[in-house]
């Protein structure tokens, strides 16, 4: 018996212009909008996700801020540099996107957020790996950072779930790629 592909949810904030950092990493931007009691579904979004999947410099800045915030979930870091691993669900991923996704399922992960960069959102699009767009638009204007996708790629056309207006002028936006015939 096989076991069905993974989902792969791009759950991400992001500029109106399209990054999610600044051009050196940064995200202090985003607190900028303070805290709400509205947590824009994050907590309902990651009780649905059985593993994390997540880039080497987004890795590093998560190690910044403290205590790893994703003990109980399994954690794919993608990295060809020998990185220190902080919790014992981390794993480092060498292979390529789609080899990881196999990996996913024969383990049985059913939903896997990946959680950034831009790069490696890209590599996972290129390879059609992204089954659903979760995007958090912040009503401000970078100017200039690390875009949603570190690389172009095909056109695809996506269909909207839904969008859902949060405090301070803060828009949810939820795609699949699955769009109407």
């Amino acid at each position: 018996m096989t076991t069905a592909k993974p989902s792969i949810v791009y759950y991400v904030a992001a500029s109106l212009d399209g990054f999610i950092a600044t051009p050196d990493g940064g995200v202090d931007w985003l607190s900028s909008f303070g805290t709400s009691a509205d947590d824009g579904g994050y907590q309902e979004f990651y009780s649905t996700v059985d593993a994390l999947l997540m880039g080497s410099r987004t890795y590093e800045q998560i190690l910044g801020f403290g205590a790893w915030p994703y003990p109980d979930k399994p954690c794919w870091v993608f990295s060809h540099r020998d990185l220190p691993v902080s919790h014992s669900g981390v794993r480092l991923a060498r292979g390529t996107p789609l080899e990881v996704a196999c990996e996913l399922q024969t383990q049985g992960i059913r939903r896997a957020w990946l959680v950034g960069g831009g790069q490696l959102a890209a590599a996972f699009r290129s390879q059609r790996l992204i089954t659903d767009y979760i995007i958090t638009v912040f009503p401000v204007l970078l100017g200039g950072g690390l875009p949603m996708f570190g690389a172009a790629g095909a056109q695809e056309r996506l269909r909207l779930l839904s969008s859902r207006p949060l405090s301070n002028g803060i828009v949810q936006l939820s795609y699949d790629n699955n769009p109407p015939a």
